[in-house]
């Protein structure tokens, strides 16, 4: 019932501002000899030292810290961070508290830890290097409830990154691996042990008794002889250790005889369900918008086995449904899913709405009693919109029309409909004709001047005066006076024309530069067209246009 509420409180509080200085841990269960990571957050900039670990000393040993500064960035705005990353153990078995820690003038929320007494192996027995221990949370669930399968692999010896475990596959369940593997060091018979942790949420399908097949843990252990001393600084070699879990049996019971048969099997080991309105209804009018948000949070069922909450069926209220939000929440006890539903109801008429309860039913597996979770029914007062009421219209007098009858009009319409037709369509023909050309202009072909102005330069830097002959009559075949008449008007081309030549039919032969070529055309003026030259209109064009 505490989990409860607290579920529930979460659901109609929303969610709370971010700390400035918080604390979490890895995990709350564990058992006695085992270590857990304490993780001690900072977001602001301004505050500078260290947390006082003073408060740890009555209940843990602190065996290693270290500090991690972060930058990042969420959006356009840079945040910086500072962890401080603390392996504790606990001093006594049971509920040991970690204290609330300080830092300058912020302070953490406590955290309750439940530390298990360890089993201890029988006088004389040696343990492995390597070991598994496999364990449920129950011994029996109902069929499609949640059971948490906890896996953890010891080793007192050093590993390789070589390691791998099998998959965990059950026919007739279906699994969820909760979280990354967790590691910790854990003191068994006073020899330190590595842990790594993996947990698996189960639900089976079908009734009955319910075999979870053993996982195999293969890896490859450092060989720390006396033959490999000498080498310390050389490939270790070592064996391949492969270790397997016992198969578990886990008794599945069928759904009760007293469940509803017409509401959908949902056994939680709690569930809260709350509404939230925006705006908020006791406000509205016609015409308005209310968004309606439906929370429904169970324990220890995943979001996929969430049904649909009722909808919203009321008549004067239009109702427009959004997709729902799935959300899974893992943690070390199991699968807390959220389904999150919104609609917009739109009232078209003033007045009383009322709405009906909503209730869940569902199997509490911790009391193994039947529930049921309402949301209690509402009235919505819906007032009249001055902005959507019609103004009265003012009384006009009616104006009575006497029509006299006459010969019929249609043929002299139907007449002048097709003289305006005709017109029409001779205007747009002339006015088509005399956008055209007298004189269809013949499509360029070819490459553009700018590509041949670069093929002058490529071959000017070259030096290759046969290149740069072959590009310059290409350019000037688009050009509106010849390379003869532009050198004639312009001398330092001529001189440059007159370079190629010479390094093109010299007998000799020579070295020829043509930089001074390439400023020329570069800088080449364009051509003066007369202004009072008359233009003669009956001039035809020419036989062969360059």
């Amino acid at each position: 019932m505490k989990r409860l509420v607290f579920l529930l409180l979460l659901l109609l509080t929303g969610q709370a501002h971010a700390e400035t200085f918080f604390a979490s841990v890895d995990r709350t269960r564990l058992s006695e000899g085992e270590t857990v990571v304490l993780t001690l957050e900072s977001t602001d900039p301004t505050r500078f030292g260290r947390p006082d670990l003073t408060p740890l000393e009555e209940d843990f040993e602190v065996l290693g810290s270290r500090q991690v500064n972060r930058l990042s960035s969420i959006g356009d705005t840079p945040r910086a961070s500072t962890r401080w990353i603390l392996t504790l153990q606990p001093r006594r078995n049971g509920e040991v508290t970690i204290p609330a820690i300080r830092l300058e003038d912020a302070e953490t929320l406590p955290i309750t830890l439940n530390v298990e007494a360890a089993v201890s192996a029988g006088n004389g027995e040696q343990l492995a290097p390597v070991f598994i221990d496999a364990n449920l949370d129950q011994e029996s669930v109902y069929v499609q409830a949640q059971a948490v399968l906890t896996l953890r692999i010891y080793h007192s010896v050093s590993m390789y990154d070589d390691s791998s475990l099998t998959p965990l596959r059950i026919a007739d369940a279906r699994v969820e691996q909760l979280g990354e593997p967790r590691t910790y060091e854990k003191s068994i018979g006073g020899v330190l042990h590595g842990v790594i942790e993996l947990q698996y949420a189960i639900y089976p399908q079908r009734s009955g008794q319910l075999v979870i097949p053993g996982q195999t843990f293969s890896a490859t252990l450092v060989d720390r002889s006396r033959n490999n001393d000498f080498l310390p600084f050389g490939p270790r070699t070592g064996k391949v250790s492969r270790v397997k879990s016992p198969d578990i049996p886990l008794q599945v019971k069928p759904q009760p005889a007293d469940y509803p048969a017409d509401v959908p099997w949902l056994p939680a080991r709690a569930l809260g369900l709350a509404e939230t309105w925006n705006p908020q209804p006791e406000t509205s009018q016609v015409g308005d918008s209310l968004t309606r948000r439906l929370i429904l949070k169970v324990d220890g069922l995943s979001s996929a086995q969430l049904p649909p909450l009722p909808a919203t069926q009321v008549d004067g209220l239009r109702r427009y449904p959004d997709q729902p939000q799935m959300n899974d929440q893992k943690s070390e006890t199991g699968i807390i899913g959220t389904r999150e539903e919104r609609e917009a109801l739109v009232p078209n008429r003033a007045g009383s709405f009322d709405l009906p309860p909503l209730e869940v039913v569902w199997w509490n597996t911790q009391t193994d009693t039947l529930e049921r979770t309402t949301l209690s029914a509402r009235t919505l007062q819906v007032a009249e919109n001055p902005q959507l009421q019609n103004e009265e219209q003012p009384n006009t007098p009616m104006v009575t029309t006497q029509v006299v009858e006459g010969p019929d009009l249609w043929p002299w319409q139907l007449a002048c409909a097709l003289l305006s037709l005709t017109t029409l369509l001779g205007f747009g023909l002339w006015w088509h004709a005399r956008r055209q050309p007298a004189i269809q202009r013949a499509a360029q072909s070819g490459p553009s001047p700018r590509t041949l102005l670069d093929d002058i330069k490529r071959a000017c830097q070259a030096g290759d005066a046969q290149a740069t002959r072959h590009a310059l009559d290409a350019w000037a075949r688009q050009q509106p006076e010849t390379l003869a008449d532009m050198a004639a008007r312009h001398v330092p081309l001529s001189d440059a024309l007159d370079g190629l030549n010479g390094a093109l039919y010299s007998e000799v032969g020579q070295q020829w530069q043509g930089e001074e070529l390439w400023k020329v055309i570069r800088n080449l003026p364009a051509a003066q067209e007369p202004s009072s030259a008359p233009q003669d209109s009956s001039a035809l064009p020419p036989l062969y246009p360059r």
